[in-house]
C-alpha cells in the first residue's frame, strides 16, 4: 500500500496585511541566566509483579531500606531475594525560579534487567544537582504509558514499560539563585541567530530605552539596565522589554524530510529563470490464473491451470514549465502544483534546482 505523504509549504508571503505584524521578543529569545538545571538520582522501585531485576545492587538497596526502618532481621543482601524490586535512574529538571516546597515532575528509568515498571512505587530518592547538593526529593507511584502481558508462548506489549513518570513527584528542597541581571546588563539570546533580527531587536528596545541596547553578534542582544532602576523593578523592566514586537528575518531555506515526504518552503526562497519538465514512468504488473480445457467430447484431454503475467509501461509526457527569474514561493508552489507532482517528485526537483544553482536558498535534508 502506497504511503501517504504530506507537503507543507510556508506561504507567509501570501498571508496579506497581517504578515506585517511582528513577533514578541519573548517568543524569539531566551533571557541569559534563566534556564532549568538537570537533577539525577538513583532510587529503588518496589511493588512490581515479578518483573524486577533481582540484581545485587537492588537487594543491597532493599536491605538498607529495611535497616533504616529499624528492621535488622536481614543482615546480608544474599539473604534477600525478590523479583519485585528494581534499581532505577530518576531524572528531573529544576525550573528557574523554583521555590522550596514547590513540586516538579520526575522520570524513572530502569537501569538493570527489569522487564517492566508497571505497578511500581518509587521509594524516597534524593535528586542531586551538578554540584552534588540535594535539590529535590522524589517519591510516589509510577505512571506507565503502556502495558505488557505475557503467557507461555506469546507476549503483547505497547510502548515502553521500563520508563515511567511521577507527575509532581518531587518536592524542591533547595532553591537555586537565578541572576538575569549581571554587571548591570541583561543578555538576550536568540533562538535562531540572525544579524538582521538581532539588529531589529536592539532598535526596538532603543526606541523605548534610548541608547541602552546593542547587538554584539547575530545570536545575542545586550541591554544596559538604567542605573536608577531598583532591583524590585527588574521584573517589570524585563516584562516591558519582552513584550515589544519586532520583525523577524530568517534565511531562505527549503527543508526536506525524505522519510516522511514532508517539504517546508520558507517565504524568502527564490528561483532563478529555469525550465522544469518532470515525467513519471508507471509500470503495471498483473498476474492472472486461468484454466485451459480440451474441446468438448475430445479424448485424452485434461484441464490444465495456466499462469499469465501482463506488464504495461506508461510514461507520462508533460511539457516543460518555465519559471521566471526570481520566482517567489507562491509562484513556485502554483507552478509545481500545475505539474501534478507528488512529494517525492518535488524532492527530486528541489535537489535538481539546487544542483543547477537556480534555487536561491539553503536546502536542508533531514531524516
Amino acid at each position: 500500500m502506497r504511503r501517504r505523504m504530506t507537503v507543507l509549504m510556508v506561504l507567509s508571503a501570501l498571508v496579506g496585511p497581517s504578515a506585517a505584524r511582528g513577533e514578541r521578543i519573548k517568543d524569539i529569545v531566551q533571557v541569559g541566566g534563566v534556564r532549568s538545571n538537570p537533577l539525577t538520582g538513583i532510587g529503588l522501585v518496589v511493588g512490581l509483579s515479578g518483573t524486577g531485576d533481582d540484581a545485587m545492587v537492588s537487594r543491597r538497596a532493599a536491605v538498607n531500606v529495611l535497616r533504616t526502618q529499624g528492621i535488622d532481621i536481614v543482615l546480608k543482601a544474599d539473604d534477600f531475594t525478590s523479583k519485585n524490586i528494581a534499581t532505577v535512574l530518576v531524572t528531573s529538571q529544576l525550573p528557574p525560579f523554583a521555590r522550596r516546597d514547590s513540586t516538579i515532575d520526575v522520570t524513572v528509568s530502569a537501569m538493570g534487567s527489569a522487564a517492566s515498571l508497571q505497578g511500581g512505587t518509587l521509594l524516597r530518592t534524593n535528586l542531586l544537582g551538578a554540584d552534588g547538593q540535594v535539590y529535590a526529593v522524589a517519591q510516589g507511584p509510577l505512571v506507565i504509558g503502556g502495558f505488557q502481558a505475557s503467557g507461555t508462548a506469546a507476549k503483547v506489549q505497547k510502548n515502553i514499560v521500563t520508563v515511567g513518570r511521577i507527575p509532581s513527584g518531587a518536592h524542591v528542597e533547595r532553591e537555586e539563585r537565578t541572576e538575569f541581571v549581571q554587571d548591570g546588563e541583561i543578555a538576550l539570546q536568540l533562538h535562531n541567530p540572525d544579524f538582521t533580527t538581532a539588529k531589529n531587536v536592539a532598535e526596538a528596545i532603543n526606541k523605548v530605552y534610548p541608547n541602552s541596547s546593542h547587538a554584539p553578534d547575530a545570536g545575542s542582544v545586550r541591554i544596559k539596565v538604567p542605573k536608577d532602576t531598583p532591583k524590585t523593578r527588574y521584573t517589570e523592566l524585563l516584562h516591558a522589554i519582552l513584550s515589544l514586537e519586532v520583525q523577524v528575518d530568517n534565511a531562505a531555506v527549503v527543508v526536506i524530510n525524505e522519510r516522511t515526504g514532508t517539504i517546508v518552503i520558507g517565504k524568502d526562497v527564490r528561483v532563478s529563470t529555469v525550465a522544469i519538465s518532470h515525467g513519471n514512468l508507471h509500470i503495471i504488473t498483473e498476474e492472472k490464473d486461468f484454466a485451459s480445457q480440451p474441446p468438448p467430447f475430445s479424448r485424452g484431454g485434461t484441464t490444465t491451470k495456466l499462469h499469465r503475467t501482463d506488464i504495461k509501461a506508461i510514461e507520462e509526457r508533460r511539457g516543460p514549465q518555465v519559471l521566471a527569474r526570481q520566482t517567489d514561493v507562491g509562484q513556485l508552489a502554483q507552478a509545481l502544483r500545475s505539474l501534478g507532482l507528488t512529494p517525492r517528485d518535488l524532492i527530486s526537483i528541489f535537489q535538481a534546482l539546487r544542483a543547477e544553482g537556480a534555487l536561491q536558498g539553503e536546502l536542508k535534508v533531514i531524516r
